[in-house]
């Protein structure tokens, strides 16, 4: 048997509409090869439209499932997202202080995308304990001014993920700083989707499930915003506007650890035949360059296959991905592989190296990102 998945314990509210919260953090886990565990602690009616209903649950029942999962199956990471009532709050920290040494990301939810409040001012009073219990807290600009700001949370926990989603304008940077100051920070363009709903849900459950699996905190933080970027862009769009995010469509993007075979590259001699065939064959062609001489498509699990004029008959190359490139290329070298390209940055958009496997065949190891599905020369297939 293979290694374990992360033992992943979130700790949130129901959505009926399964965007966000406990929902959206199932999906999250399990798509990065989790074991999602649940301590639902508010069941609510809502949809795109608002939320109808909510129901808190007791403080007690809410400990009682948190016990119930970290007794038998045990924890590798715990997130922490709406909780509905100060009496949960001050419960779960009391958890949290008699169980030590679990990487904990505390979301401090408030309002819902709709503008639902989630967290009354004893509510938030209460947060104050859960963050000093935190590896990292999460919150979005208005948030963070209600948490009192950024010197007022990193008095209490150890590292705060500022997400400037709300700041506005066609870029969105969000910065990772500690008691030592910042240190990382991402600005990306602003994905123009109306389906946002539970971007703040997988981002912490997405970080918390990689910290989970080891990965350290920056890189856990960066692939975790790769994970919402690319379920923005693949939003199903069952509704006109606030609806949810496709996280079944994230695949082969090297977020989790390990390699990823999901690309090969074909020989090809007529550039115009081999595009009818593999689209007759009823592979989507996601790339179109004829002037290169090269074409790129997608089979329906998301691995893809392109054909290059003067690679020759019968040559091809084989694509593995990795989110560590640079760790596991010089882990290779240090183990006598020969390599023929160390990590570069291509202009497509895509970190490679290169190198040969006994029998002269070529292995590209790579790191395509959010560049891996949406480069900005793909072609559009709607």
């Amino acid at each position: 048997m293979g290694e374990l998945p992360a033992r992943v314990l979130t700790i949130a509210g129901s959505d009926s509409g399964g965007g966000a919260g406990i929902q959206a953090d199932i999906k999250t886990i399990t798509m990065l090869g989790g074991h999602a565990m649940t301590a639902i602690t508010a069941i609510t009616a809502q949809n795109s439209r608002g939320v109808d209903a909510v129901r808190v649950l007791g403080a007690e029942l809410v400990i009682a499932q948190i016990d119930a999962v970290a007794r038998d199956f045990g924890l590798d990471a715990i997130k922490i997202g709406m909780l509905g009532s100060p009496e949960i709050a001050e419960a779960l920290a009391d958890w949290l202080v008699a169980h030590p040494g679990v990487p904990v990301i505390f979301d401090p939810v408030m309002i819902a995308s709709s503008g639902a409040v989630l967290a009354n001012p004893a509510t938030i009073a209460a947060f104050k304990r859960l963050m000093a219990c935190a590896t990292l807290v999460t919150p979005n600009l208005p948030e963070l001014d209600a948490l009192g700001g950024e010197a007022a949370v990193l008095e209490l926990a150890p590292a705060l993920l500022i997400k400037g989603g709300h700041a506005g304008g066609d870029t969105v940077t969000d910065r990772l700083v500690t008691r030592e100051g910042e240190i990382a920070r991402w600005s990306d363009q602003r994905i123009d989707s109306p389906h946002s709903h539970g971007t703040g849900c997988t981002l912490s459950s997405a970080i918390a499930t990689l910290l989970g699996q080891g990965v350290p905190l920056e890189q856990a933080v960066e692939r975790a915003r790769t994970f919402v970027r690319l379920a923005l862009r693949d939003a199903p769009g069952f509704v006109a506007s606030n609806g949810p995010m496709g996280h079944q469509n994230v695949r082969n993007d090297a977020l989790a650890p390990g390699w990823h075979l999901n690309q090969i590259t074909l020989g090809a001699t007529d550039y115009a035949a081999s595009v009818t065939f593999y689209r007759a064959l009823g592979l989507t062609q996601i790339v179109d360059s004829p002037d290169n001489g090269y074409a790129r498509f997608e089979a329906d699990n998301g691995a893809t296959l392109s054909i290059h004029v003067g690679q020759g008959t019968g040559g091809a190359m084989a694509y593995l991905e990795c989110a560590d490139l640079d760790a596991r290329v010089s882990a290779l070298a240090s183990e006598g592989f020969a390599i023929d390209q160390m990590p570069r940055d291509e202009s497509w958009g895509w970190r490679e190296a290169r190198l040969s496997d006994p029998a002269g065949n070529v292995l590209c190891l790579y790191f395509g990102g959010e560049n891996r599905r949406y480069p900005p020369w793909r072609i559009a297939t709607d």
